[in-house]
This record gives structure tokens, C-alpha cells and sequence, in this order.
């Protein structure tokens, strides 16, 4: 049994279609550059069928990925595999498509209605079809824990046959347990003869909780792949987080085997903050290994054991994924060359002219705030080029708010050159300036989702705002802003929704597929 465990990220396919989390094509690069600094084996790009959108991520990410392979999802059907050869045609032999099909009596009788001979043909040929375009060929059986196991034997048996280098058992829909996954993957490693030319992955989902501890016990049993996201997001309850069961190998060694990875542990938390800030998914504050207490202490008698010795109530060192100081900040009078050799520090590959916009915003918040971290000068980019892109941009805001007054604001806005001003009032600041903005684009929504985070320490720390806004299209739009200003971070974050509504209605609709398969 090979030590080696791959992590599959779907991070970019299956995180991003849950709803709130949608990212565009610098937001997806963006995370896609992250995790090849990460030292992920796969990232799952994209569903190239479903949208001219998620074709172009996976073609570009396919391009610009250079250290990792790179998957597109595709359903039992030749049209689906083509469009995902094409789009991984960039990866060269670092090209991996991976076909699904659903297995279970359960999906087979409600959904496809075929029997199980069907089904198996329909796997074999799908294979068999896709190792015509690439040589790495990915199957997972739909909907594998609740698939009759001697009919999942033949399926798994039937596709390595047909080709199938890696063979994908999911819980699609979290129902398993650790025990019985056990038994599962044992069993296919004990009774199908050709198992030994495949590598066995895992996809759960944590429906009731269980996606580590089924992860985990896949291992033990000799599955030699993970496939989750960073932060577990995903549909449902989500995906496995990929950082807890990276995270419990390296400290639990000895409970399963001598097994090694490629992870750089301490890239863990920057990447966990990277994939928050670009879905919008926020991580909640007591997630293992990322969340902000995850290391913080409260307790007299839990301080004086850290004190005494970290290994009391610590059983992880907190730099080793990535926790830590931050490194000496820049201020107001830091030259460009200085903030441009920051940006390339932190992993952010603008060109001159994005340098620039950064820069200008850059020198605009240093002048508010003694200090701009690395945190402050990430969210400076992720908002600066959003708005940069934008259809329009925000000029100046004023709003007048308190106890006895009435809250007004006067908000203008930029659009091809020219000027837009008016002025409303609202139930708070944040109401009254959304209304502003929606009187001049003409553009009314809902709002479903707020939420506001310090993008460092600090009571002059960037605040980040998030919402979720819904235009009346297919899934609420997120955006996103930052300033030193919350009411003004809360200005850019429902522009750039406005901006992203108005940008999808211009865009081709995704076809109507299966797209949340496994």
C-alpha cells in the first residue's frame, strides 16, 4: 500500500456552487494560485459544460497552474467530456477529467431511470472515451455509500477496466458513518481484482458531522486520495475541510501508518482566509485549525498551562499552519516599489497598470490608519481591482446618522466618465446609502446577507463587508468592499454586487445540469 496521500481540492467546483459563495475568474485564479502555493496535488477547476464561464476558469486556471493537475468535472456523456478535454487542453499530461454517474438503487430508479447493466455500460464507454483525450481518467460512482456494494464492486471493477486511474467513492450526501466507510473502501481493496491499478479517493459530505471522521477512516481502510474544500463550503452542510484532515495526519501520525503528503502546513491559514474572503464564506470564529479561536485562550488556568508549556492545551503549534505574527507593516509613506515587492510576497500577480490602481488605493487608506498590514493590503487589492472592473465605480459618499437625526446619505458614483449624484434616507446609514445607490443605477434588491470583519488588528483596521444581495437572478449576488469606513466598505460591497448583477446579465445562462453530482 503506497504512503502517499493526494489532496483533490473541489474547492473551485463544489465550494463554489453553494449558495453566497459564487467567485468570478480573478476570484477563482486567485484561489487557484493559493493552492498550488499550498502544494494541493488536484484542483477540481470547474464543470466546463455547465456555463461559457466555468469553461473559461478551467481553461485559464489549466494555463496559469503549472505545479498542480487540474480536474473538470464532466457527467457520463460525450458532450460533457469533450468540452472538459478542451478546456484542460492548456495542463498538457497535467490534465485529469473525472466523470460521474449515479450508482445507487436510490438514483437510478428516481433520477436516471436505467437498470444496472446500463449504468455499467454507460461508465465503461464514458471511460473509455475520456483516456482518448487524457491519460489521467477520474470516475466516481454517484451517491457510493448508499449504492448496493456488491453492484459498487462491479462498477469499480468495470471502470478500471474501461481506464480509470483514480476511482472516487463519495458519500454524496453525508449519510455514512466511520465504521461502515470502513468497511466499504476495505471491501473494494479486498475483492476487486484489478483495485491495485487505481488509486481509491474519498469525497464526504458532512450532512450529520461525519466528513473528517469518514475521511479519516477511508485512510485506515487504504484510500490513498481526499477530495474536500478549505473551509469545508460546499452544498448542504459542505464538503470535508481539507485543513482538518491535513491537520490530523500530521498529528496523529501513528494512528495511520507511516503516510506522507505535499502540504505546506503553514500556507493552511492564508489560503483558509484567501477562500473566505473571495466566496464571501466567512469561517466561523471556532472552526478547527483556521477559525480565530482556534489558539486563544481564555481560561486563567488554560493561560497558566500555554505559559508553562504550549503542549498543555495545544496540540498543534499554531505557526505550523500559518498562524503567527505579521510582518512589519507599511504605512503612508512607503514608495511603490516597496507595496509592488509586498504584493509579490503575498502571492498577488498584478499587472503595471493593477499595480497602480493598488497603489493609489493604497496611499488613500495609508492616510487613514498609522499601519497597513499584509491583511489590510490583500483586502486593498480584492477591492480595488473589483472596483477597477466595475461598471460603476464609487466617487464620494456623505451621510449624516445618530439618535436624534434622521440617517441621510448623499452618495456619487462614476460610470464611463461621467458624474452621478443623489440622496436618501433609510432606517440606519448602510440602509440609507444602499438606497442612494439603487436611485442612481436603477437597480433594486434584496438583502439577504450582511456581515462586517476586521481584515487585521486593531481598532483602525480595514473592515471588510460582505453581502448577498438578490437582483431576482437564479442565486443571490455577493459582493464585497473594504475601507477604514465601514458605511463606506458597506458602499463598495453593494456596488460591486450591483456591478456583478448587471455583468451575469450579460453573460450566457448556465445549462441546466446536475452540476451538484457528487
Amino acid at each position: 500500500m503506497s504512503d502517499q496521500i493526494y489532496f483533490f481540492d473541489t474547492t473551485l467546483r463544489d465550494g463554489e456552487q453553494c449558495p453566497g459563495a459564487s467567485m468570478n475568474l480573478r476570484e477563482k485564479l486567485e484561489v487557484a494560485r493559493q493552492m498550488e502555493r499550498l502544494g494541493m496535488d488536484v484542483i477540481e477547476a470547474g464543470f466546463p459544460c455547465i456555463s461559457d464561464g466555468d469553461f473559461e476558469a478551467v481553461h485559464t486556471i489549466a494555463r496559469e497552474i503549472k505545479k498542480c493537475r487540474i480536474a473538470g468535472l464532466a457527467r457520463c456523456v460525450k458532450a460533457d467530456i469533450e468540452a472538459a478535454a478542451r478546456a484542460l487542453e492548456p495542463a498538457g499530461d497535467r490534465a485529469r477529467i473525472h466523470i460521474f454517474l449515479a450508482t445507487s438503487k436510490l438514483h437510478m430508479q428516481f433520477k436516471l431511470k436505467k437498470a444496472e447493466t446500463e449504468i455499467l455500460r454507460m461508465a465503461a464507454e464514458g471511460v473509455s472515451y475520456a483516456r482518448q483525450f487524457v491519460q489521467d481518467v477520474e470516475f466516481s460512482p454517484e451517491d457510493a455509500s448508499r449504492t448496493d456494494l456488491d453492484f459498487l464492486t462491479k462498477v469499480v471493477e468495470t471502470v478500471i477496466d474501461a481506464g480509470a486511474t483514480t476511482v472516487n467513492i463519495p458519500d454524496t450526501v453525508g449519510y455514512t458513518t466511520p465504521d461502515e466507510f470502513y468497511r466499504i473502501i476495505r471491501h473494494l481493496k479486498e475483492n476487486v481484482p484489478n483495485i491495485g491499478k487505481a488509486v481509491i479517493s474519498v469525497h464526504c459530505h458532512n450532512d450529520l458531522g461525519l466528513a473528517v471522521a469518514n475521511s479519516l477512516a477511508a485512510i485506515r481502510a487504504g484510500a490513498r486520495q481526499v477530495e474536500g474544500t478549505i473551509n469545508g463550503i460546499g452544498e448542504r452542510a459542505g464538503n470535508v475541510a481539507l485543513e482538518e484532515v491535513i491537520m490530523a495526519l500530521r498529528t496523529r501520525a501513528g494512528q495511520f501508518g507511516d503516510v506522507t503528503d505535499n502540504i505546506n502546513t503553514r500556507e493552511i491559514v492564508r489560503t483558509s482566509r484567501i477562500v473566505a474572503r473571495m466566496s464571501g464564506m466567512q469561517v466561523q470564529r471556532s472552526k478547527a485549525i483556521v477559525g480565530e479561536n482556534a489558539f486563544a485562550h481564555s481560561s486563567g488556568i488554560h493561560q497558566h498551562g500555554i505559559l508553562n508549556c504550549r503542549e498543555t492545551y495545544e496540540v498543534m503549534d499554531p505557526q505550523a499552519v500559518g498562524w503567527g505574527a505579521t510582518e512589519l507593516p507599511l504605512t503612508k509613506h512607503s514608495g511603490r516599489a516597496a507595496v509592488k515587492a509586498r504584493l509579490e510576497q503575498l502571492g498577488h500577480v498584478l499587472t503595471e497598470e493593477e499595480v497602480n490602481t493598488v497603489f493609489e488605493r493604497f496611499k488613500k487608506v495609508g492616510d487613514s490608519k498609522k499601519f497597513v498590514y499584509d491583511d489590510d493590503l490583500s483586502a486593498i487589492v480584492d477591492d480595488s481591482l473589483h472596483a477597477s472592473s466595475g461598471l460603476w465605480e464609487l466617487d464620494f459618499l456623505q451621510f449624516v446618522a445618530g439618535s436624534h437625526a434622521r440617517p441621510t446619505a448623499t452618495v456619487g458614483l462614476l460610470k464611463e466618465g461621467k458624474k452621478f449624484e443623489d440622496s436618501s434616507t433609510g432606517n440606519g446609514a448602510v440602509d440609507a446609502v444602499i438606497k442612494a445607490i439603487e436611485r442612481i443605477t436603477k437597480r433594486k434588491g434584496t438583502l439577504k446577507g450582511y456581515s462586517v470583519n476586521a481584515a487585521s488588528e486593531g481598532k483602525d483596521a480595514l473592515g471588510e463587508v460582505t453581502v448577498h444581495v438578490d437582483f431576482g437572478q437564479p442565486k443571490p449576488i455577493v459582493g464585497k468592499g473594504a475601507s477604514t469606513d465601514v458605511i463606506e466598505a458597506s458602499a463598495r460591497a453593494y456596488l460591486n454586487a450591483v456591478n456583478r448583477s448587471i455583468r451575469m446579465e450579460n453573460m450566457p445562462q448556465p445549462n441546466n445540469l446536475d452540476a451538484g453530482a457528487i
